[in-house]
């Protein structure tokens, strides 16, 4: 079976299937070469759905979680996106698949050099990748119509929820209670924020300011 045709059968079978409708999310998931973002010895399992480690204690999230976020984050064609923890890439580069822009940060520099050195090789050149704190956001660059947070916090940081456009919208999974995390949808509207509990889910910890001190 070629990369092509496991590509089609992890949107059919994991994405399709399992609820997804946005077709133009279904598109660039299958449009995007994951098996380009995960290490070497990695690729033959590319297409399983599930998450895989990338290095630094980081992982891959699995195909239906990526589609489900980019789903909920309800991007349009003309948006500009910040997602939170770059890991390998290929979050950033379905987003960027959908989005005008994407900025996404990782707190990892190997992490974030290796991803960009993907991206670009790639072709995704309306991702910029930067090195920091992601749960300070990126005051510059605001406002973002979405934000998408691949890490679990015990809230949604303030930085990001100010750095939304009104209207946008951000997704982020959240620690109600140790161990018991819920993938969270915050859509701004003036100064207020009306949230959603969308799916339970797991993810590694949110590090930063405005995060987890420290891994959990």
């Amino acid at each position: 079976m070629t990369t092509e045709s496991k590509r089609v059968r992890m949107v059919d079978h994991d994405l399709r299937d399992r609820g997804v409708r946005d077709e133009r999310v279904l598109a660039a998931m299958a449009r995007v070469p994951r098996e380009e973002f995960v290490p070497q010895h990695s690729r033959a399992s590319a297409f399983d759905d599930n998450p895989l480690p990338i290095g630094d204690g980081q992982t891959i999230s699995q195909p239906y979680i990526v589609a489900f976020m980019a789903e909920a984050a309800r991007i349009t064609p003309g948006d500009t996106v910040l997602e939170i923890g770059t890991g390998s890439g290929y979050g950033a580069a379905v987003l960027a698949s959908l989005a005008a822009q994407v900025h996404t940060i990782e707190r990892h520099a190997t992490l974030a050099a290796r991803a960009a050195e993907t991206l670009e090789r790639v072709g995704f050149d309306t991702v910029q990748v930067h090195v920091g704190d992601g749960t300070v956001g990126l005051a510059d660059e605001a406002p973002f119509d979405a934000i998408v947070v691949t890490a679990s916090g015990p809230e949604i940081p303030s930085p990001l929820l100010e750095q939304l456009a009104d209207g946008g919208r951000i997704v982020m999974p959240v620690e109600r209670r140790r161990g018991h995390q819920q993938l969270m949808r915050a859509t701004r509207s003036g100064d207020d924020f009306a949230e959603e509990s969308l799916l339970g889910v797991v993810f590694v910890p949110l590090i930063g300011e405005h995060g987890y001190q420290h891994g959990r």
